[in-house]
């Protein structure tokens, strides 16, 4: 295991290069003493320093680090760019999915209960603040304190699917022809989605505050706990009553078009939590002094908090059984689901014995392959136009 000490990786070496400007005594101060700004860590906007060694891969940190952010190389944190590289091979575009079949199955009066157009209208009211919701939490909070480039790298792709998602929203919901004022304002309007909304919002606030910096137990502390607001509780758990609501139409061949689309939403958000906790497990890694008891009491209480909440939300939904699916099955899954998030960051399950009422979400999940899809199977999942189907 590598271990860090507080040896600054910007120390200026003496060069022999003639005529080499010299760095401004600032710069010089920051890099070798650590004081200023540095001792929060780098942003990639340090003043350029002539005569600077250069990165070891042994600099880079996931927080709090001091190398050039602008090198994206050598790689430390691999996984991070091969997280990259996968989700730009899972490339799609929402206009490339026809949605003639769901249009006219929408129109017709005789195509769905009032039960199944509520579950529907309002699964696309809360993903389609979600993902704005999680959109500016990368760009405004996450990516500001996470100092490292690969990491970073992804995080640029992770907020331009984010951006995709909201297309496909907007593109289903106008396809369909639904009230678009009332599907997009749902977070003001239904008590459920606005609750899960108003949960997740001070944890950006939190990162966003232009006067946190990380650097210091505490400030490290906060960054981890919001990160596991976002990636464990809201990509890990808020979004999965939905998925399991629409995925469940398309297995019956309904909504074919759209449900297609939120099944490749659902992979992109399954390689999100997955990304964001091998960041939080680094972190651990890294400082673990961070992790410590009662931090993990807090974070499982943020899970439970949170699986209430999406219960809550799919008895809202499900006022009574729709699609071979009631509310109470929810409740079990959600347990399930719960117990997964805090085996993977490593605290003790809430809800022992729980199991997994929808075993096909599992296949849903494959990022390589989908099986009894629309009675087809995905044999690669590389970009829309290259989908190849048996």
């Amino acid at each position: 295991m590598l271990t860090w000490d507080d040896t600054p990786s910007t120390t200026v070496e003496p060069t022999s290069t003639a005529g080499a400007r010299k760095p401004h005594p600032a710069v010089v101060e920051r890099a070798v003493h650590g004081s200023g700004p540095a001792i929060a860590g780098a942003t990639g906007l340090e003043d350029l320093e002539m005569g600077a060694r250069r990165i070891h891969v042994d600099d880079k940190r996931i927080i709090n680090c001091r190398a050039d952010l602008n090198q994206l190389v050598p790689f430390k944190y691999k996984w991070a760019w091969e997280k990259y590289l996968a989700a730009c091979n899972n490339h799609w575009m929402p206009q490339e999915i026809a949605m003639t079949t769901d249009i006219a199955q929408w129109q017709d009066p005789k195509g769905f209960t009032e039960d199944e157009r509520i579950i529907i209208k309002r699964a696309l009211g809360f993903f389609s603040t979600a993902d704005s919701l999680v959109a500016n939490n990368l760009v405004l909070a996450v990516y500001r304190h996470l100092t490292n480039p690969e990491c970073r790298q992804y995080l640029l792709r992770q907020a331009f699917e984010e951006a995709i998602h909201t297309h496909a929203y907007q593109y289903i919901i106008e396809s369909l022809g639904m009230d678009e004022a009332e599907v997009f304002n749902m977070y003001r309007e239904i008590p459920s989605i606005h609750d899960k909304a108003a949960w997740s919002l001070p944890y950006t606030q939190s990162l966003a505050d232009p006067n946190f910096h990380t650097g210091t137990p505490e400030a490290d502390r906060r960054l981890l706990r919001d990160l596991v607001a976002f990636y464990v509780v809201f990509e890990g758990i808020f979004f999965y009553v939905g998925f399991v609501q629409l995925l469940s139409f398309g297995r019956r061949n309904r909504l074919p078009g759209a449900t297609e689309q939120i099944q490749y939403i659902m992979r992109d958000e399954a390689m999100h939590m997955n990304f964001g906790i091998d960041v939080i497990n680094q972190i651990k890694l890294e400082n673990p002094h961070l992790w410590t008891a009662d931090f993990q009491e807090e974070a499982r209480t943020m899970i439970h908090e949170a699986t209430q909440l999406e219960i809550r939300y799919a008895h809202d939904t499900m006022p009574r059984g729709v699609l071979g699916l009631n509310a109470a099955m929810f409740n079990e899954y959600m347990a399930f689901i719960a117990n997964r998030r805090c085996a993977q960051i490593g605290v003790k399950e809430i809800y022992p014995g729980a199991s997994n009422p929808f075993p096909w979400m599992s296949e849903v999940l494959d990022l390589k392959k989908e099986k009894n899809f629309f009675e087809a199977r995905v044999t690669e999942y590389q970009t829309g136009g290259a989908l190849s189907w048996d």
